[in-house]
């Protein structure tokens, strides 16, 4: 399936492998515990490669397919840009140095991992990793094109979720089936209109 085009207009310019690589290798070092912030700050604001409206769209897709998010982001929009070599070139650039790291952490926590300090300073990391995410999620929903269409299924999703303990696919599915079926009324009545 050949690659979504791209217009000259919205983004800034068109990456090549090299530019994924070193760009998601910038990604991929910058976070603890999460990189989407740092993803979406490369995507969007840095670099220009997507619009933000883009982003959104594209990360939804990516949290529908199995595996890491990110991941399956650098890989979407490797192929988008590069094709499959721009895939490979993103993920192995978002990847590549965070296992590096996560293998030499892995050793110093077998040994010191313990220590009373060591255990705070993880609490610690662990805090702020989930505050980029809630920031990055605010920043997000603040892009969407008419936001208060979608606050219903937002609140379904926590609600079933959080509260009733619903299994994420069944969620992610029946939401899937239910915009799907939403929007295709929606055109229909305005094809009739």
């Amino acid at each position: 399936m050949p690659a979504p085009q791209i217009s000259e207009s919205v983004t800034k310019s068109t990456p090549t492998p090299a530019a994924l690589f070193f760009g998601f290798s910038r990604v991929g070092l910058s976070g603890f515990g999460g990189v989407l912030p740092w993803a979406r700050r490369l995507l969007v604001e840095t670099e220009g490669w997507l619009t933000a409206e883009e982003f959104n769209v594209l990360l939804g897709l990516c949290q529908f397919l199995p595996g890491p998010n990110v991941v399956n982001l650098a890989v979407a929009v490797g192929v988008r840009f590069c094709g499959w070599y721009g895939a490979v070139a993103g993920a192995l650039g978002l990847m590549l140095g965070p296992f590096l790291i996560a293998l030499l952490l892995g050793l110093l926590y077998d040994k010191y991992g313990e220590l009373p300090a060591i255990q705070s300073m993880l609490h610690g990391i662990t805090l702020v990793g989930a505050g980029l995410i809630i920031a990055t999620g605010l920043r997000m929903g603040l892009n969407v094109k008419n936001r208060w269409v979608y606050w219903p299924f937002a609140a379904a999703a926590f609600v079933g979720i959080t509260l009733l303990h619903w299994p994420l696919p069944a969620v992610m599915l029946g939401g899937a089936a239910l915009t799907i079926a939403l929007s295709w009324y929606r055109l229909s009545q305005e094809a009739k209109a």
